[in-house]
């Protein structure tokens, strides 16, 4: 294989990876608008476990794809910004966990504004 062969399977490969992550994204802002309206797991299946009968199957999917995809871009020393801020959300717990609803409302509200892989820029001192 010559050095053009070589390019062209890392132009393929980089197009195939893209591909995905728009597939990606397409699947998140439809889960997000579901979550947004009520339905529960999109980032967890946690809340779901002691309802019985529930589950969120596209959501559950989604989170394995996220990270299969994470692991991929990682392998070519890439990123994507809208894979990791939603993984970055899936691991929140506890108290300060805002509810479903409230967190798919806030994400997508980011992703309409273009500041997802953006730095939020620190609050000014009033001094």
């Amino acid at each position: 294989m010559n050095h053009d062969d070589n390019q062209e399977l890392d132009q393929a490969e980089f197009d195939q990876l893209d591909l995905l992550a728009r597939a990606f994204s397409q699947q998140l802002l439809a889960c997000l608008d579901e979550c947004a309206r009520g339905r529960k797991g999109l980032f967890s299946d946690v809340e779901l476990l002691s309802e019985p009968g529930e589950s969120w199957a596209e959501a559950s999917r989604l989170r394995e794809l996220a990270v299969a995809l994470q692991e991929v871009f990682r392998q070519q020393e890439r990123n994507n910004a809208l894979c990791d801020e939603f993984l970055d959300l899936c691991s929140m717990h506890g108290e300060s966990h805002p509810g479903e609803r409230k967190l798919a409302r806030a994400f997508l509200e980011r992703i309409e504004r273009g500041e997802v892989g953006v730095q939020p820029q620190p609050e000014k001192m009033p001094w």
